[in-house]
């Protein structure tokens, strides 16, 4: 992690990040659909993150559209494999949900699928990406890494090493990662740090065991943090204290 410089000579912390969302991150309370209010307050907290030159990718989820354990069970009408591939294209249409919303606050975005879908979006292409980003575009990483079985928070790790970013920043509705779920706890506590290995061995719902697998091998931090507190995003890009910080160590480095 280096710090990088904008255009008015103003530090940033991080270089490039990739920006992990819920599907459900894009609606309303129900958690299903796509709110464009909800869809805006997030392309709004980017395009301040995005202003400080910080270069972003984002992976969105498609829970808000279809979960793969609708179809799970032995009396299951969808192959599982198949319903993770249904899972994709949810991704695909919330990529480009939120494609036309940082669009509307006057952001250049790009949409790359690793599901080859030429219509609507760009196969996804690491040394394109890499150059989308030079240019200071956004990059919506649709449809995962292409294959089923893999979670898109697998897929955030997998592309945070291809493009060579310095930080995951995943994105949920609670402050951090806590001892337990919060909003069933209530005297669940709060971590300011922990490291790969703890959030192994006290079995924390942070990322799937791939994705902190990833992470921890290539020594890649994770920041957890809501997104849903107005301008935590652009906390979170600029190095600020928020959220819980996951590394090789229990300190931020």
């Amino acid at each position: 992690m280096t710090d990088a410089t904008d255009s008015d000579n103003q530090p940033i912390h991080y270089r490039r990040v990739i920006l992990k969302l819920s599907g459900e991150s894009l609606a309303d309370g129900g958690g299903r659909g796509i709110s464009a209010q909800e869809a805006g307050s997030i392309a709004k907290q980017i395009f301040l993150a995005h202003q400080s030159g910080c270069q972003i990718a984002i992976v969105i989820g498609g829970g808000n559209i279809l979960r793969g354990a609708q179809f799970s069970g032995g009396n299951a009408l969808v192959d599982e494999a198949t319903a993770h591939y249904m899972g994709m294209l949810a991704t695909t249409i919330n990529s480009l949900a939120m494609q036309d919303a940082l669009e509307s606050c006057g952001m250049q975005t790009r949409v790359m699928s690793a599901i080859p879908n030429e219509k609507i979006a760009e196969t996804f292409i690491r040394r394109r990406a890499i150059r989308h980003l030079e240019k200071q575009r956004v990059v919506i990483l649709a449809a995962g890494i292409g294959n089923p079985f893999v979670t898109t928070d697998t897929a955030a790790a997998q592309r945070a090493l291809e493009l060579d970013a310095d930080i995951v920043l995943k994105a949920t509705r609670v402050d951090g990662v806590y001892s337990d779920d919060p909003e069933q706890n209530p005297h669940a506590v709060l971590y300011e740090t922990l490291s790969y290995d703890e959030v192994v061995s006290k079995k924390l719902r942070v990322m799937d065991a791939t994705a902190i697998a990833l992470c921890r091998e290539y020594e890649k931090p994770i920041l957890v943090f809501n997104f849903k507190k107005e301008g935590n995003i652009v906390k979170a890009i600029s190095g600020q204290s928020v959220g819980t910080w996951i590394g090789a160590n229990n300190e931020e480095g």
